[in-house]
């Protein structure tokens, strides 16, 4: 059996680990263990409650204020003492949080091999998005065998000098997750969200919290939904606000009493990821939304100046906004008073997996560890219309 250690700490992590967690699990030949920094504890907790997963390791190091030091050292002597404990064989980790890179470094430090799942996304700038881009790129020194959702992320490792051998291109996990959240009868346990007329209002979902976003572009983004609001009488804005105070402290001060904006908390995975699938479009700074709405047909307006992930907009299905109140206001209206333009991105192809990424990723383990003789085939998306 092969012993594989998984470690996250944060909401996004926890979602796109889930499915893979859930079919290692599954299968006899792996001997599976969880540990959780819960760098994040509530957000995090709502995942692992939805996907029923119960870590074997929790360090619990969250704390009020915690500064990317507090993370990265508080999870690097938990990660060091359980690692010296277990013995893995290889430790997985996801995409990019300060979790990832403690992680990395713990089992460099152990000389335990790395596996990182969606691997080689780049924006090319270390401070934006921030700590993230650096995050990924460390992981990606230290790791062994790299899983990465597109061909693009695949170029930009071989890029780097990663062996062609060690690089798998899978899809991304979060396209898997959805399969066992979305639910065409999901009833919403939020009240505002079970009161919207999803038929007759047009719904946009907004996300907005990332740490270059804070300040002056967090208030661009505000004037812009206002002034959506306020020119679209049959649209709705949901806006879930992240419990960062000071997120909360601009986003409720400028949009606290706007008609046709509701404010709310931060949503348990499966009742945001339904309301993706009910929702006109997204607007987001987040990068986990930029793949799993496409495969819903919602086009997504990225309120950032730059992605990692630039597939969906080789394939149209989403449009990089910024932080400018002008571009937000004049893109979403597009989108609100052209048809043709809605369709033309709703129906674009998605280029980030199949609903296999999981399946692929076992495949290629079981294939670097000699249990199988077969590389599995590369993911690829089918080609846009």
């Amino acid at each position: 059996m092969i012993k594989i250690l998984s470690i996250f700490g944060t909401r996004p992590e926890a979602i796109k680990m889930a499915p893979l967690i859930k079919a290692l699990k599954a299968d006899s030949r792996f001997d599976t263990y969880v540990c959780v920094t819960a760098q994040h504890r509530e957000m995090l907790d709502q995942v692992l409650k939805i996907f029923d997963i119960r870590p074997d390791f929790d360090l619990d190091i969250m704390k009020d204020r915690q500064t990317l030091t507090d993370i990265t050292v508080n999870a690097l002597i938990g990660l060091e003492r359980i690692i010296k404990k277990l013995h893995p064989d290889i430790i997985l980790v996801h995409g990019d949080t300060t979790t990832t890179f403690a992680g990395s470094l713990a089992a460099f430090y152990n000389k335990v091999r790395v596996g990182h799942v969606e691997a080689g996304l780049r924006t090319y700038d270390k401070y934006s998005p921030y700590p993230e881009e650096m995050n990924r790129k460390l992981t990606g020194a230290m790791a062994d065998i790299h899983f990465s959702p597109t061909d693009t992320s695949r170029a930009n490792l071989l890029r780097e000098g990663v062996p062609e051998g060690n690089i798998y291109v899978t899809g991304n996990t979060v396209i898997d997750a959805l399969k066992t959240t979305i639910n065409k009868d999901f009833k919403f346990y939020t009240e505002e969200l079970k009161k919207l007329d999803y038929d007759g209002k047009k719904v946009l979902m907004v996300t907005a919290h990332r740490r270059e976003n804070l300040g002056k572009p967090l208030e661009n983004i505000c004037r812009a939904l206002k002034k959506i609001a306020e020119n679209h009488k049959n649209v709705e804005i949901i806006y879930a606000v992240h419990k960062n105070p000071a997120v909360r402290a601009t986003v409720f001060g400028m949009l606290g009493n706007v008609p046709g904006v509701k404010l709310l908390d931060p949503l348990d995975v499966d009742e945001m990821h339904n309301l993706m699938d009910k929702c006109f479009m997204v607007l987001t700074d987040s990068g986990g939304l930029q793949e799993e709405a496409p495969s819903l047909g919602k086009p997504v307006l990225v309120l950032r100046s730059e992605t990692e992930r630039p597939e969906a907009i080789k394939f149209g299905t989403v449009k990089l906004a910024g932080a400018d109140e002008k571009r937000i206001f004049e893109m979403a209206n597009t989108l609100l008073t052209d048809e043709k333009e809605y369709l033309r991105m709703a129906n674009a192809v998605n280029p980030y997996g199949d609903g296999r990424a999981s399946e692929r990723i076992i495949d290629s383990l079981l294939y670097y560890f000699g249990v199988s003789g077969t590389r599995p085939e590369d993911f690829r998306p089918p080609t846009n219309q």
